[in-house]
């Protein structure tokens, strides 16, 4: 057996929001021209009148995985805390949310359901029985910036206006998983928490933005040379006030990764799928017709998972289409032909 590959839906939102692509031609996409079989969606950009299933979209969902051979991987959820007009949902209304995208999942026959980060742990082990009675998997997201190992320390602004990390997060979906004994809990690394420097597509953006374009060469000049608290201080007082939020900054100013791919090896057995993100599929000099991501290490986490024995899924996720998505439609990237190349690049890293 051998790491399996699929493909977020999410990857072809331009195609979808455009009307070239309807789910359905992205599944012949997957099977046709991709040649594998995982399909990942998020829930309320392909189910028809989410968070309520019609019999006919349950009919149609699962007549186009018998034709073209396709497994539901996992179907990204979402738990929106603002819903309500009069009030914050609270941990109790988040776990029947959560229950009853579990409930969806296992009539479209999907194998997970995906958390993110910020989703409380406690709400997952509310909703814990529900995923074992119909026998989905509750996945959190190991997302940039959260790390695997909470001693895993990457260099980046940590002042006013950064995001605050649970550092912890990783070893509270384990610990949950060996306290119950449950088998239907455990976790979904997003292979963006291997990006080590700054996409060239986002580098763009920030130039085409910028009211000082001098600002953003500024901070990649000196993004290896300075710790990431000087430079923001440097920064802000030679730009200010036209200055970038801390999240932005960060994403430049990056030179090492929040996880290193050797941390995987204690995951493995808690993974329930894997995000496989990129951004710009680049052909690699001097080796036409094979491409990489620049900006992320996916070679070394492909060993540490080859070894390790993971037989899982890693579904493609494009994300670099919303860098370019500012400017007129004759400018945006090629999602397809993206999409190829990262299979091309999974295909070549996967082996015999």
């Amino acid at each position: 057996m051998a790491i399996k590959r699929g493909v977020s839906l999410y990857s072809y939102q331009q195609e979808q929001f455009f009307g070239r692509m309807t789910w359905k031609d992205m599944f012949r996409e997957v099977k046709e021209d991709l040649h594998c079989d995982g399909i990942e969606i998020i829930d309320e950009a392909t189910i028809h009148g989410y968070p309520f299933l019609s019999e006919q979209f349950v009919f149609d969902w699962h007549n186009e995985l018998a034709r073209y051979g396709l497994k539901a991987v996992t179907m990204d959820v979402y738990l929106d805390p603002m819903q309500f007009r009069d009030h914050v949902m609270n941990h109790d209304e988040a776990a029947e949310r959560l229950k009853n995208d579990i409930v969806i999942a296992s009539r479209l026959g999907f194998s997970n359901v995906r958390c993110l980060c910020l989703v409380p742990i406690d709400v997952i082990e509310k909703a814990l029985p529900t995923a074992e009675k119909y026998n989905v998997r509750i996945g959190k997201e190991i997302h940039m910036p959260f790390p695997i190992n909470a001693g895993h320390r990457r260099t980046s602004y940590d002042g006013p206006g950064s995001i605050p990390v649970n550092v912890n997060m990783c070893t509270e979906i384990m610990e949950l998983a060996d306290r119950t004994g449950s088998k239907h809990v455990g976790l979904v690394p997003d292979m963006g928490i291997f990006q080590d420097r700054p996409s060239q597509v986002r580098i763009d953006y920030e130039l085409r933005h910028a009211k000082n374009p001098e600002s953003i060469y500024f901070i990649i000049d000196n993004r290896t040379k300075m710790d990431p608290n000087e430079l923001y201080a440097k920064y802000r007082e030679r730009y200010a006030p036209d200055i970038l939020d801390p999240m932005t900054l960060n994403s430049l100013a990056m030179t090492d990764s929040c996880a290193d791919p050797e941390e995987l090896r204690e995951v493995v057995p808690y993974i329930v799928s894997i995000h496989g993100k990129f951004y710009n599929m680049t052909e690699i000099e001097g080796e036409p017709g094979h491409y990489e991501d620049k900006a992320i290490d996916y070679r070394r986490p492909f060993e540490v998972l080859k070894e390790e024995g993971y037989e899982g899924y890693i579904d493609s996720e494009f994300e670099g289409q919303r860098d370019q998505q500012d400017r007129g439609e004759e400018y945006l990237v090629d999602e397809v032909e993206q999409v190829r190349r990262h299979h091309e690049m999974m295909t070549r890293l996967i082996g015999k």
